[in-house]
């Protein structure tokens, strides 16, 4: 359940705070007063698209963040990510989005991509934007909502699994049947390039001892006037090393037969001379052994050029070129037992698309089995929203590819018929935009408040009796003061203690599009009815649905000091709910018949969900 939402510098937005409450909580106000930057703004948080433009001008920076009462879903994916245990309740989505383009992602304030925020937000948010219910003509859009009505994640997982496995076997068997000249072409190419490697033979870190070989091949003269040096210092020339230690030992012998303290000292002077001499004696070994070799030079060139080459055709390194040779050995093995090879494969993909086969009927199975119950429950959803003549069904097709697809062997085709008399056909051929945006309500409704759609089924409806009763402003109750705007004064509004049976958020951007008079009265019922058991949040225009708001919220545009903020009031009382549904069926004069009539809405809204 979305708890909070806070709002700065985004757009006209400069800096709001909104609370939520499980039920229906509905946006009413002018058309452009920004009760679309709210929803866009959600949808930023829940990974949508960021782009500088949508920063408040002079200002740097937008931040939006997002407190949700989390679900089963949403709490196993943050134990997975490691951003939270299974006993956390809360979840805080925050995006950052600068100046300079660059934007920030966090959950619980560990930084995370994209993709991550998009697979924890359909745990906790379903959105069903302005032009939506366009994507219902599409048949992937119409076969996603049954198998999640179905519960057909599994079943749909192991099709996709098993799809996969005997695609890529055709695909080997298509590769070994491109034709005979092909096949011994590539066998001609892979035995020359085996041959090649296996002549040169490589080994390797061979190409490294080489090039220090080289190095000391190419600069013997270099070396030898260094060792001789050294030499020199430490044990040929007068004065070196070891000649002044001798000095110095025979110095100590003569001090100690006057003094017997200082006898310790001859050890360690000894040492020191022996170890000297014996690196003078490796350096007169290793000038003995330095000597210019020109042809040996030459062929460690040669053998490197030699390597350097087969690098630039087989890899950058040996042992890259040594893979090369093992794959090329495997292809020839491949090529030359290639009739073997497809026979295998032709059992292999017979008993691959027999396991598909199973598996895809196995899928179908639970798709029809379910299809009986959702179009039923399809039928009776759109009777409560003014359609109770209306018929729907699910007509299923083959798939257009004889061997099926990753989404199994069949297609669905949803088909409606809104007139009596009328068969149903398919949406595209039949339904109005009103009629598709009720289907698309009732296809929402059955989905989420089914075991599988409604988180998995972990926690129970609750009751309207206990919403209304832990949303109220009974003593114990946690209360917050809403920023409703300069010159509003504070509005305080209730939250329950413990939101966390609710099953999720469902957010409806004007669902009403293209609906009027009893119609949007019946969505509006319908509205309210569930939010009984899921937190809904609606954008409307319609005076009809605002009357059924358990908690109404009114969307403004003020100027203050000569800019443009949008702000958001909270309609604590029944008389500033009057006013507002008046307003939005008499516009700016309202008139006393009309105030009346907001009134009674109010009190039938009340009376017609009980």
């Amino acid at each position: 359940m979305l708890c909070e939402l806070h709002i700065q510098n985004y757009a006209v937005v400069e800096n709001l705070q909104l609370e939520f409450f499980p039920g229906l909580n509905l946006f009413t106000g002018e058309t452009g007063s920004g009760k679309s930057i709210l929803v866009d703004a959600l949808g930023l948080v829940l990974g949508g698209r960021a782009s500088p433009d949508v920063i408040r001008t002079g200002e740097t920076r937008a931040t939006i963040a997002a407190v949700f009462q989390s679900t089963g879903g949403a709490k196993s994916w943050l134990e997975e990510a490691g951003l939270g245990g299974a006993d956390d309740d809360a979840v805080l989505l925050r995006r950052e989005i600068q100046a300079d383009g660059r934007s920030r992602l966090l959950v619980n304030d560990n930084p995370v991509t994209l993709s991550a925020v998009r697979a924890l937000a359909r745990c906790l948010v379903d959105v069903h934007g302005q032009n939506e219910q366009v994507s219902l003509l599409d048949r992937v859009v119409q076969l996603e909502l049954l198998d999640r009505y179905a519960g057909a994640a599994e079943c749909l997982s192991e099709v996709a699994e098993l799809y996969r496995k005997r695609s890529e076997l055709q695909n080997e068997m298509d590769e070994l049947s491109r034709g005979e000249q092909a096949r011994l072409r590539s066998l001609d190419l892979f035995r020359f390039q085996a041959q090649e490697l296996e002549r040169a033979a490589p080994q390797p870190g061979e190409d490294s001892r080489l090039e220090e070989e080289r190095r000391v091949l190419s600069n013997v003269e270099k070396l030898r006037a260094a060792a001789t040096s050294a030499f020199g210092c430490l044990y040929e020339d007068e004065g070196s090393a070891c000649a002044l230690l001798g000095r110095a030992e025979r110095s100590l012998e003569e001090l100690s037969r006057y003094d017997a303290s200082t006898s310790s000292y001859h050890e360690p002077l000894s040492s020191a001379r022996a170890t000297l001499e014996e690196l003078a004696s490796s350096l007169r070994d290793y000038l003995g052994r330095l000597d210019p070799d020109p042809a040996r030079l030459e062929v460690v060139e040669e053998r490197l050029a030699q390597l350097d080459r087969l690098k630039r055709k087989y890899g950058a390194s040996i042992e890259e070129m040594v893979a090369y040779r093992d794959d090329a050995i495997h292809q020839i093995g491949q090529l030359e037992n290639a009739d073997e090879r497809c026979a295998s494969l032709a059992q292999e993909i017979e008993k691959a698309a027999s396991e598909y086969g199973c598996a895809a009927a196995v899928l179908s199975e639970k798709r029809r089995a379910a299809a009986r119950t959702f179009e039923k429950k399809i039928r009776a959803e759109l009777a409560l929203l003014g359609m109770e003549k209306a018929r729907f069904d699910i007509e299923f097709l083959r798939c257009p590819d004889k061997a099926g697809s990753a989404r199994g062997a069949e297609e669905i085709e949803m088909r409606l018929s809104a007139n009596p008399g009328e068969a149903p056909r398919a949406l595209e051929k039949v339904a109005s935009g009103g009629e598709l945006s009720r289907l698309m309500l009732a296809l929402k409704t059955v989905v989420a408040s089914s075991p599988e759609g409604a988180d998995g089924g972990k926690h129970s409806p609750l009751r309207h009796e206990d919403r209304l009763r832990r949303t109220g402003p009974a003593d114990g109750a946690r209360r917050m003061e809403l920023n409703a705007g300069p010159g509003c004064g504070p509005v305080r509004a209730g939250v329950a203690d413990n939101p966390g049976a609710l099953p999720g958020t469902l957010l409806f951007d004007e669902v009403d599009t293209g609906i009027g008079g009893r119609v949007a009265e019946c969505v509006g019922l319908r509205l309210k009815r569930l939010a009984r058991s899921t937190q809904v949040l609606c954008v409307t225009h319609h005076a009809q649905i605002a009357g059924f708001a358990d908690h109404h919220f009114c969307v403004e545009k003020r100027e203050r000091n000569g800019r443009t903020v949008t702000e958001v009031r909270y309609l604590s009382s029944e008389k500033e709910r009057a006013q507002e549904l008046a307003r939005m069926l008499s516009g700016s004069h309202i008139t006393d018949a009309v105030l009346k009539h907001a009134v009674s809405m109010l009190k039938n809204s009340a009376s017609g969900d009980e």
